[in-house]
């Protein structure tokens, strides 16, 4: 693929991402294009259907979780707690609580097909649950957090306290998703 084609695509994705957030998954198509600046022709030669642009941007959702957790990662040893701050306010930035909201995603209930596998979108997210769970076993070995928080309880938290209100509750309390932030990690902190 040709670096403006992938940088094209790549500016989809990112648009896509606030407009689900902001208007719901089944927002038409045209309105993504035109956030992205492009026809609707080229939004379907990169995504032949909406659920190829959905999935499109839950493996980038996916791909910027698996960033923040390697970077926590890399600052574990220097400050475990930091680590687990910077985690925190990093997932917080990515509108996760819209997302879900938007696209309906379920956080890992149910099956998808009859055959006890996992749903697709359950299979998507699974690295970045993975990656997660595998640091927050190193916190907790460093008394960072509680032992009892796991990798779906942190995004589903996430997810409750990033989820959008309706503008007069925004308006008239307007930090509250910070105090939430700051109160949910001073409650997961071990000890």
């Amino acid at each position: 693929m040709r670096a403006d084609a992938a940088q094209r695509r790549e500016a989809i994705i990112g648009h896509a991402r606030h407009v689900f957030a902001e208007r719901g998954g089944d927002v038409a198509l045209e309105a993504v294009a035109a956030a992205s600046g492009v026809g609707i022709a080229t939004l379907y030669r990169n995504f032949p259907s909406r659920d190829d642009l959905i999935r499109a941007v839950i493996d980038d959702m996916v791909r910027e979780i698996l960033e923040l957790v390697a970077e926590a990662r890399g600052a574990v040893d220097k400050d475990p707690a930091e680590a687990w701050k910077g985690l925190l306010a990093g997932l917080m930035d990515m509108e996760l609580g819209a997302l879900t909201d938007g696209l309906g995603l379920q956080a890992g209930t149910g099956t998808g097909t009859g055959t006890g596998e996992a749903p697709p979108l359950v299979q998507v997210q699974q690295p970045a649950l993975t990656a997660l769970d595998e640091l927050l076993t190193i916190l907790k070995r460093r008394n960072a957090v509680q032992r009892s928080i796991t990798a779906l309880g942190v995004v589903v938290a996430v997810a409750t306290i990033t989820r959008p209100q309706v503008a007069a509750i925004r308006e008239a309390a307007p930090g509250v998703p910070a105090q939430l932030a700051e109160a949910y990690f001073l409650w997961s902190r071990a000890g």
